[in-house]
């Protein structure tokens, strides 16, 4: 290792670590680097489909939460795009996912801490500092950072069958265009499905049938009004952390809608062209909505899929035959191989997943100077913000406070609309101040 040892070495460079790099972007004194296996930046590339809207306000981008003077703000791509009046003048309800996308990628394009093509192939700790293998070589850090995201997860019942013409809904926007199938089935009720669904609803001359299978009473809409909204601030986040397990299992259990319901507005537009196919005549396909089924069995048979549901609703059983099934089955934590040689020295909760401090570093037995933060892995100690992209500008200035040792960013906020906690109860912070890297 010839390098100099590196203040921050971030592993992953999806929007959350790209956040962090923007913010420690602006910081002379911090020596950070991020390390990427892709050749270039992506975000989601395999559900950019036709009309795919962003659930998040352009305000909630990598930087402006805390730093709104910073060059990496959406207005700033704006501008440097010279669009920012055609943009104001569009009128956008909804940004269109695809502008975000762009965004990211332009940061991405212009951070010089980033590098890709780079995997990193184990993370040990020795002598002081962590050291990360690549293909080439090593580099050390006192401190490293998480940032690969979650991935796909396929239902038991489909693992065995996943290939071409039954695959997750991360690779839509390939896979749906090239889909040669008369029937298809699309499980998931939440905006992947939605949005799924809506663009075969739109294909012409392609499938005939279209089932929509949801284990949900109804597809149900993004609960996205004010007060829901309060659970997408530092405040909430901050309470939430300080509760006892069972406390923020039950939590999350009754906020599914705040964070994956379908856009309102894709409701509509499914609603729309299915009142278009069935009265004005637009194409012979039929679709079938399907609310409150389970899929309880899945087989292939002579070229078809048969899906076994359980129905929610008089509790009957129903089968669904198709030639092509999408899996819009969210996605879910796995903890990365390269954690292999630190796996028995980090802290993991009864369900395996990190235990998670409030400045989002993990427990691990290692020196308290020498830290592992981990980006959307804390949805169950951090709430249904942590994996959304509503607080990520918060969440990187509440790291780099950490790894500075001072408020750089200042993170007191007033008290929350919405009072949380008991009368009288402390408040944590979540400063990120060292004092919290032991809490």
């Amino acid at each position: 290792m010839t390098d100099p040892i590196l203040d921050l070495a971030g592993i992953g460079i999806g929007p959350f670590n790209l956040s962090l790099a923007a913010q420690l972007d602006g910081l002379p004194d911090m020596n950070a680097r991020f390390f990427e296996q892709r050749p270039a930046f992506s975000w989601h590339p395999g559900m950019m489909l036709p009309g795919a809207e962003l659930q998040t306000s352009c305000l909630k981008d990598l930087v402006t939460a805390t730093n709104p003077t910073s060059p990496w703000s959406f207005m700033a791509y704006l501008v440097a795009h010279k669009r920012f009046y055609d943009f104001m003048n569009a009128e956008f309800d909804a940004l269109p996912r695809q502008e975000f996308a762009n965004y990211l990628a332009w940061a991405a394009n212009g951070i010089e801490s980033l590098r890709f093509g780079k995997p990193v192939r184990a993370l040990d700790f020795s002598q002081g500092q962590f050291v990360l293998g690549f293909d080439d070589g090593e580099v050390a850090a006192r401190n490293v950072c998480l940032g690969i995201g979650l991935v796909p997860d396929l239902p038991a019942f489909a693992m065995p069958l996943a290939g071409d013409t039954c695959f997750h809904a991360s690779a839509a926007t390939a896979r749906l265009p090239l889909l040669n199938a008369g029937r298809v089935a699309v499980v998931g009720g939440g905006q992947s499905g939605a949005e799924v669904f809506l663009s075969l609803l739109s294909q012409v001359g392609t499938a005939s049938e279209v089932s929509w299978i949801s284990r949900r009473p109804n597809f149900e809409p993004l609960d996205a009004t004010p007060f829901t909204n309060e659970l997408f601030t530092p405040g909430y986040v901050t309470d939430f952390h300080g509760i006892g397990e069972d406390a923020r299992n039950a939590s999350l259990a009754r906020q599914k809608l705040a964070s994956d319901g379908a856009s309102a507005s894709t409701l509509k537009a499914i609603y729309q062209r299915l009142y278009a196919l069935r009265h004005l005549g637009e194409g012979a396909l039929n679709p079938t909505l399907m609310p409150g089924r389970e899929v309880i069995q899945m087989e292939r048979q002579r070229g078809e899929y048969r899906l076994v549901m359980r129905n929610g609703f008089d509790g009957g059983i129903e089968i669904v035959h198709a030639d092509a099934v999408v899996l819009a089955t969210g996605y879910g934590f796995r903890v990365p191989e390269f954690l292999a040689p630190l796996r028995d020295r980090i802290a993991f909760d009864r369900k395996g997943l990190f235990q998670v401090n409030p400045d989002f570093s993990l427990t691990w037995d290692g020196p308290r100077q020498n830290r592992i933060f981990a980006l959307n892995a804390s949805r169950h100690s951090h709430g249904i913000a942590e994996p959304q992209l509503s607080l990520m500008a918060w969440r990187s200035s509440v790291v780099a406070n950490a790894l500075t040792g001072r408020s750089h960013f200042d993170l007191d906020l007033p008290e929350p609309v919405v009072s949380w906690t008991s009368t009288g109860a402390p408040r944590q912070r979540a400063s990120g101040l060292p004092r919290t890297a032991d809490a």
